[in-house]
């Protein structure tokens, strides 16, 4: 069975491809590299370029190759973009979802895992937040990431697709082994960017909002290491593989960091000290966000590895400090 893995030369694509790989499987990636590396894709892979609209590249990939199921990373995931241009993330989330979907639908691929987001629950008055919570996104970004998921619900019921629909967290981290890791330029994610900042690839970082009703006024986020959101993608194709129900289910850890506790956090485990300055906060940002995951653990087995934000930094760092100099924003 060939895994097809869109947005597989991307952060989090590349490194589903690493452990797909390193499983044993036939792996297949279809990436526009308008975000993605492909010096990134392990070269265990198979890789075409192309748009995951397109169904003839899609129907092309699946006849030749056998694929049997479908990763789909392929997205827009900044915010505060969302909030300036929505039809571009309408567009790119959700439109372009709808094609791929009806390409695999056609094709009778039986088993999908999609990339969703805390981003659908919006701002939320209790914490820590279940599946059980309800979506009100307040970005764009959230909405087209729902809507998405409204198609695969009402797919499923129609043409009889298998799913899982993993509602991430902060994504952050690289591989432990230096494989991969955040390779984007001009990326936004908190600790990212932290990191090009203590390895002198940014004069220093910005710290949006300081008024939320938080412990510390700054927003709080549950982050996730990339290598342990990977595993639980691995473990959502096992489950369907042995008939497991259609579901959606958080992926987080279940603590929360503010923004403040992760610039200390980089500041002392690379032993610099770089510049920080306060920021209004960005549309769309809401104060407070964390996971409860209870679903994920009962359901799919899924044991995190990583669940420490130091090990979280140690591995982004050491990502950040192999690449280039011109690497980071401008």
């Amino acid at each position: 069975m060939a895994i097809l893995v869109t947005g597989g030369a991307g952060y989090i694509g590349s490194h589903m491809v690493l452990a797909l790989c390193d499983a044993g499987e036939e792996v297949v990636v279809l990436d526009d590299l308008s975000t993605g590396v492909r010096a990134n894709v392990d070269p265990r892979a198979r890789f075409m370029l192309g748009d995951v609209s397109d169904p003839l590249i899609v129907m092309r990939l699946i006849a030749e190759h056998g694929i049997r199921a479908v990763v789909h990373f392929a997205a827009k995931i900044v915010v505060p973009d969302s909030v300036a241009d929505p039809l571009d993330y309408y567009l790119a989330n959700t439109a372009k979802t709808r094609a791929l979907l009806a390409a695999v639908t056609a094709a009778h691929v039986p088993h999908f895992v999609f990339s969703s987001t805390a981003a659908v629950y919006g701002d939320v008055s209790q914490e820590p937040v279940s599946e059980a919570t309800p979506a009100v996104p307040v970005s764009p970004y959230g909405a087209s990431k729902l809507m998405s998921e409204w198609m695969l619900r009402d797919s499923a019921q129609a043409y009889g697709l298998k799913y899982v629909a993993l509602r991430y967290f902060n994504v952050a981290g690289a591989d432990p082994l230096g494989r991969t890791g955040q390779s984007t330029p001009r990326a936004t994610h908190l600790i990212k960017v932290a990191c090009e900042a203590a390895t002198g690839k940014r004069a220093g970082m910005q710290v949006f909002g300081t008024d939320y009703p938080t412990r510390d006024g700054t927003c709080i986020r549950d982050y996730i290491h990339v290598s342990d959101l990977v595993s639980a993608h691995l473990d959502a194709l096992n489950y369907l593989k042995n008939g497991g129900a259609n579901a959606v289910m958080n992926c987080g850890y279940g603590a929360g960091y503010s923004v403040l506790d992760v610039v200390e956090t980089v500041k002392r485990v690379s032993g610099v000290d770089f510049p920080v300055t306060l920021a209004p906060a960005r549309a769309g940002d809401p104060a407070s966000i964390v996971a409860s995951a209870s679903k994920i653990r009962d359901t799919l087995g899924w044991r995190p590895k990583y669940d420490n934000l130091e090990t979280i930094v140690r591995h982004a760092l050491a990502w950040e400090r192999k690449l280039p100099a011109n690497s980071a924003a401008a």
